[in-house]
């Protein structure tokens, strides 16, 4: 059985130890987000600046993301999968190491920008690599199994990162980043077979390439699902820029409180997501969006009352991040599917923009926070409505163009 075929017949069983590998390579994505969120508040002390100041190192891993993202997508295509993800996790070794010797804030945020760059390589090979070897069913099934992986990687990050910090200092985090690129260097020297043989590769230019994404983005059907996924979307970004700065400065919650609160967030997803593939038989793409959208308004309708509060309870805090996070398990979802639903063999470079959109929204957002003049719970209330409504107004419009069609 040759692998670029292994797995190619939805009968073939796709190893799961194969799937594990992917699960793997995406989850250093995540783990890189969350897992120093709790040592935000002890760089801060370090280098003498405000947590907001520090937390400026997530918009520039952001940043990262979402160029690394429409790079290693039309570079696997032309050069296969494993030399990319070489590449990639080579870059992020050197990066994390790069963020251990940090000694200021500047620093850090140059060497998180370079760890993004080298870390996006997992998540954008992991979907090629799924496409190229199984049928829609069996990949279907396949970004199932990856999917409970993956979601399980913010629930544990920041605990994780609670931990090594109860032994060490923050160094340490980025210490075991390092080692956990290095063994995932090796696993895909050892066990990741090429997914993609030298007959089916594109040779695309550069040229080719800039032409392919124009001509996606100038897609209607592409474009306004996508600005409704990823400024929703984007209201998970400020929540991850100010969660610190919000929790453990303005409401005084210790490491561990803090992760187990923001890993109860991560489950809301979890449980939405769950909840939106049980209304998929009884209801449309486009109902399941607007439910979507109506809980993330409520929630950040409810931090931004909050925000204008002396000092709201803790409580309502909780309430409305848990309703402004959670419903992205209902966006996400619905809004790439709609975005994908007439791209046919274009799916993979428009998967990649809608990746690289997100966190451009996550990079918007993250630099808003730092010029708003409230407190660290105004300021984001604020964003995320601002985003929320953006999302909405792109699915009211979607919603009235579909009316007038089927008219």
């Amino acid at each position: 059985m040759s692998d670029s075929h292994a797995s190619a017949s939805p009968q073939q069983q796709y190893p799961s130890s194969w799937i594990l590998l992917l699960a793997l390579l995406t989850s250093l994505g995540p783990l890189s987000i969350d897992m120093y969120l709790p040592a935000l508040p002890q760089m801060a002390d370090d280098f003498g600046i405000s947590t907001q100041m520090v937390a400026n190192s997530l918009p520039a891993y952001f940043l990262g993301l979402a160029i690394g993202q429409l790079i290693y997508g039309p570079l696997s295509d032309r050069i296969g999968r494993k030399t990319p993800l070489y590449f990639g996790l080579g870059l992020y070794f050197l990066a994390s190491l790069l963020c251990v010797y940090a000694q200021d804030e500047w620093s850090l945020i140059a060497a998180r920008v370079l760890q993004a760059l080298g870390g996006c390589v997992g998540v954008v090979i992991a979907r090629a690599a799924i496409r190229d070897r199984l049928d829609m069913q069996a990949s279907a099934q396949a970004f199932s199994s990856m999917m409970i992986v993956t979601a399980i990687a913010p629930i544990i990050a920041p605990g994780l990162g609670a931990i090594v910090l109860s032994f060490f200092d923050w160094q340490a985090i980025f210490v075991c980043l390092a080692i956990m690129s290095l063994v995932c260097w090796l696993c895909v020297h050892f066990f990741f077979q090429e997914t993609l043989p030298p007959e089916r590769r594109l040779k695309l230019n550069f040229y080719q390439v800039l032409t392919l994404y124009l001509a996606i983005f100038k897609d209607r059907s592409f474009y306004l699902p996508m600005i409704a996924g990823c400024f929703t979307g984007g209201a998970m970004f400020c929540y991850i820029s100010s969660s610190a700065a919000v929790l453990m400065d303005g409401y005084g919650l210790n490491q561990q409180q803090f992760s187990i609160a923001f890993g109860a967030n991560a489950v809301g997803i979890m449980l939405a997501s769950t909840l939106n593939k049980h209304l998929a038989t009884s209801s449309s793409l486009m109902t399941r969006l607007k439910i979507g959208g109506t809980v993330q308004g409520t929630g950040a309708l409810i931090l931004v009352i909050a925000g204008l509060m002396s000092h709201a309870p803790i409580a309502v805090v909780f309430a409305g991040l848990f309703l402004a996070v959670a419903g992205i398990g209902f966006t996400g979802p619905n809004a790439m599917a709609l975005a994908m639903s007439e791209q046919g063999a274009r799916a993979g470079t428009a998967s990649a923009i809608m990746g690289s959109m997100q966190f451009s929204c996550g990079l918007i957002g993250g630099l808003m926070l730092n010029v708003l003049i409230w407190d660290a719970l105004l300021n984001m209330g604020s964003v995320m409505l601002l985003f929320i409504l953006i999302g909405v107004s792109a699915m009211y419009i979607m919603h009235r163009e579909r009316k007038l069609k089927t008219a």
